[in-house]
């Protein structure tokens, strides 16, 4: 039986507007939802990735998200990185990639603290429980803080000994994010700006238990609504499982193959037909925005040759340029505010006036706050030089 087809061409016109691209949306709630999740290794790629994606945008409101509402939730899940996803949809992302990474999370540092601390499970438990007890009599705090109310937080491990690069390192930061992973604790409003790292923690409860299966078909069914059609491969490298995970996953997502210019994927059994394609649109997403690290394929969107200038030598790609569903080049911001963009390819008069103005917007919006990426790709150091 011959496999109906989706065009590389249909599959950039699906992206648009299922990424809020050529639609924006009224809540930073729903752009989490239409992405899945947004990616939060950088605290300001929440926020920039939102703001593409919003009617009217504004820090404020991602803010209210997280911090007030907690509407948004981050948690560590997907391929071990941090993301933030809704509230409503965060028991379900745990048991599907959260839960077995926080059990990986949990027998790391107990290796790590035998090796470096001489600390048991036993000790563990006994300084988690220490922990939690001042958190809840703090409301709020920060590791420093803890540190002060449980001081075997404050022991040391020496990290790498011997190397060049030997290093001290407290056994906080790796007992927090152990605790963190499995729903004890959250972080709350960082200290400093939008842009900070340094979040005060504030107590928590684990989220109610789903049954993993049933948790996973339903992560990889609302991957395939947002970023259908994909590849086995796409879908295993998103979320991190073991190939077998992922047939099942497919299978009870109902998903069904279809033949794409690159081989064969899926897509739900109701989205088959072709998309009428958008009206030009352009976009300036941020580094590591969930659009362009949806997908382990990228051709696509993404000709391989400009992959060298835009993504760093972890795979962590940087701020890019977005003309019709593909990237097109790259952006950066520099010291006195403004937003400088590089085309990689030819994209037309229209085109770059688009862009152009789309950059002057993201100046304004910006209003002298500077973002730099913690992991800069090349083209984006060329660009702020």
């Amino acid at each position: 039986m011959t496999l109906p087809l989706i065009t590389d061409d249909q599959r950039r016109a699906r992206l648009g507007a299922r990424h809020l691209l050529t639609a924006p949306a009224a809540t930073v709630e729903e752009v989490a939802d239409a992405l899945v999740g947004l990616h939060a290794s950088d605290p300001a790629t929440v926020f920039l990735s939102a703001r593409a994606r919003l009617a009217e945008p504004s820090v404020r409101a991602v803010e209210t998200a997280l911090y007030d509402d907690r509407s948004l939730v981050r948690l560590l899940c997907m391929r071990r990185t941090m993301f933030v996803v809704t509230a409503k949809s965060a028991a379900m992302v745990t048991a599907a990639a959260g839960k077995a990474i926080a059990a990986r999370e949990r027998a790391g540092l107990l290796k790590f603290l035998a090796d470096g601390v001489g600390w048991d499970a036993a000790r563990l438990a006994e300084v988690e429980r220490a922990t939690l007890a001042a958190l809840a009599e703090r409301g709020e705090a920060t590791a420093v803080e803890l540190g002060k109310d449980v001081p075997a937080l404050l022991e040391q491990v020496v990290v790498a000994p011997g190397k060049p690069y030997e290093t001290r390192q407290n056994v906080a930061g790796r007992v927090l994010r152990v605790l963190a992973a499995e729903g004890w604790m959250r972080r709350s409003r960082p200290r400093g700006s939008w842009l900070s790292s340094q979040f005060r923690w504030a107590p928590a409860t684990p989220w109610p238990e789903s049954d993993v299966a049933e948790s996973q078909a339903e992560l990889v069914r609302r991957w395939l609504a947002s970023y259908g059609p994909g590849t086995e491969a796409d879908v295993k490298w998103w979320t991190g499982w073991t190939l077998g995970a992922v047939r099942k996953a497919l299978a009870a997502a109902g998903a069904v193959q279809v033949a794409l210019e690159s081989g064969v994927g899926y897509v739900l059994p109701d989205d088959l037909d072709d998309v009428e394609p958008p009206p030009p649109w352009v976009a300036l997403l941020p580094a590591l925005d969930p659009t362009p690290m949806g997908w382990q394929a990228r051709d696509w969107y993404l000709p391989p040759e400009l992959k060298p200038r835009l993504f760093d030598y972890s795979g962590n790609i940087g701020p890019t340029v977005w003309v019709d569903g593909a990237v097109v080049g790259g952006w950066a911001q520099r010291a006195d505010g403004s937003i400088v963009w590089r085309p990689l390819v030819d994209v037309g008069s229209e085109a770059t006036a688009a862009v152009e103005s789309e950059a002057e917007r993201l100046a304004s919006w910006m209003s002298g706050t500077r973002v730099v990426s913690r992991f800069p790709a090349p083209l984006e150091k060329e660009l702020v030089k």
